[in-house]
């Protein structure tokens, strides 16, 4: 089959670009061209490239004709923010392809009220950027009923993966956390430390791509969350971060506001987003309809990507790793 992956070389890219031209397929890749796959592999000698500035094209109303001029059968977008751009895409390419498969977000859920959240059961969003996520996932599944184009829409968790900085046990990606932790200092937290938080390897999240483009037939029209089997919680996943490096976490829970005052802004506010969230999702309809199987637990998905950093000299921490 012919696909077209549209962010081929971001974090759900670098894995799902391989795992495609394993299974055989003939695989193009569209980003803005600034930077190559976060690792490197065999698969990408064989893959088109093709540079494009997305937003400057959807400006322009000429994306879709960029995507359809490659005549591919298959679609998968994985950086699509807005309904606008979604809705002009869909309308391009709507008798055009036989799938186009959308990468979202579990942000299309609020706060939560009943665990785990299943696609039919989450509470309305919260914030512009899961407000457009839920946006595009209804029209998707619309488009499909109404008879138009059959597409897919998938909602991955926190997604972790060597070669970036993972969401960290206080929600945020402030490196201090993990270098307090490893010293086994004391550790604010906001909170009762009961707020949990659903990551996902991006691997995992490739895999349940190439699931549904395997499985269009039981894809078509769906949308599915996407994330490990289990679920962090603030004060679980500092205690086994602090493991890691031999260390017992010492935790001391603090009000919202003490948090603010102690935070440079931007981490406040991103621990706030999380865990005010506080997602705990479902996949039963991944692994029913999909065959969808994570083979990464959360724990073991970030340590993947702490240790990366660490080598790599991009996270510093005030001892080494045992774990």
């Amino acid at each position: 089959m012919r696909i077209v992956v549209i962010g081929g070389s971001g974090h759900i890219g670098t894995y799902l670009v391989p795992r495609l031209v394993r299974a055989g397929h003939e695989v193009t890749s569209i980003s803005r061209g600034l930077r190559a796959a976060y690792t490197d592999a065999p698969e990408w000698r064989q893959v088109r490239h093709v540079v494009v500035d997305r937003e400057q094209q959807d400006h322009e109303a000429t994306f879709g004709d960029t995507v359809a001029g490659l005549n591919p059968e298959a679609v998968v977008d994985l950086v699509c923010f807005t309904l606008e751009s979604a809705t002009a895409l869909v309308e391009r390419l709507r008798g055009e392809i036989g799938h186009l498969l959308h990468c979202g977000s579990i942000w299309r859920y609020g706060p939560s009220h009943a665990l785990p959240i299943s696609e039919t059961t989450g509470t309305a969003p919260v914030g512009e950027y899961g407000i457009q996520k839920d946006r595009i996932a209804r029209m998707l599944k619309n488009e499909t009923a109404d008879g138009g184009l059959v597409t897919t829409s998938l909602h991955p968790g926190h997604i972790v993966g060597p070669g970036w900085h993972p969401i960290g046990p206080l929600g945020n990606l402030d490196p201090a956390v993990w270098a307090t932790l490893s010293a086994g200092l004391p550790l604010r937290i906001p909170g009762v430390g009961a707020e949990l938080m659903h990551h996902v390897h991006a691997d995992d999240v490739a895999q349940a791509f190439e699931r549904a483009i395997q499985r269009r037939d039981a894809a078509a029209g769906q949308d599915f969350n996407i994330v490990a089997p289990t679920a962090l919680n603030v004060r679980g996943f500092a205690h086994q971060a602090a493991a890691w490096f031999g260390q017992t976490a010492s935790l001391e829970p603090v009000t919202w506001e003490e948090f603010r005052r102690n935070t440079p802004p931007e981490h406040a506010q991103a621990s706030w987003e999380h865990l005010y969230r506080s997602h705990f999702c479902s996949i039963e309809k991944a692994t029913t309809l999909l065959g969808y199987a994570p083979s990464h637990q959360p724990q073991a998905a970030v340590l993947e990507s702490v240790r990366w950093l660490i080598d790599h000299d991009e996270l510093k921490v005030a001892g080494p790793l045992i774990a």
